[in-house]
């Protein structure tokens, strides 16, 4: 998979929406720019959310959200291949280095009241911080950001939102 273009539809194929909410920053939470992008199945159907955060003052993009159900193309990657939510920050900071997972990590954190088991994946390139989990629903949700840590904070900010934002 290339690229998502976050600014312009991609073609009659682009999906109507998904059938799943989104975890995510609220919009009105971030001091900056949101972009969503959706994966579209050859039939039409949601294969996956990205939301691009940018932060203000053109310093680029800070953090991408995934969200992607079972099945999803975008989560079949082998043991050494970044994240699809990486190769995204990636290519949108226009940096063209081989990056590749070198270890994760499992770590409990509590959101909402409930236990998140959380994997930190830790890659070759150190400013990117990424962590996974799954959700009850069978959705990945995966954080990748540049040059700013993941903390415990962030996950209080995650709420869900629902999948009729999303629908063109």
């Amino acid at each position: 998979m290339g690229a998502m273009s976050f600014l312009r539809r991609r073609s009659a194929a682009t999906p109507a929406g998904p059938d799943f909410d989104v975890l995510a920053m609220d919009p009105g939470d971030w001091p900056g720019v949101l972009g969503a992008g959706l994966l579209p199945a050859p039939d039409g159907s949601c294969q996956g959310v990205l939301l691009r955060y940018d932060l203000f003052g053109g310093r680029g993009p800070a953090m991408v959200i995934g969200n992607l159900p079972e099945g999803s193309p975008a989560r079949d990657l082998g043991d050494t291949e970044v994240p699809f939510e990486v190769a995204q920050l990636l290519a949108a900071l226009e940096n063209k280095e081989d990056i590749r997972v070198t270890g994760t990590e499992e770590v409990p954190v509590m959101h909402e009241g409930n236990l998140l088991i959380v994997r930190r994946i830790r890659c070759s390139e150190g400013r990117i911080a990424c962590v996974q989990f799954d959700r009850s629903d069978g959705v990945l949700v995966t954080i990748a950001s540049w040059d700013r840590p993941i903390t415990d904070e962030l996950y209080q900010l995650l709420k869900p939102l629902p999948a009729e934002m999303f629908h063109q």
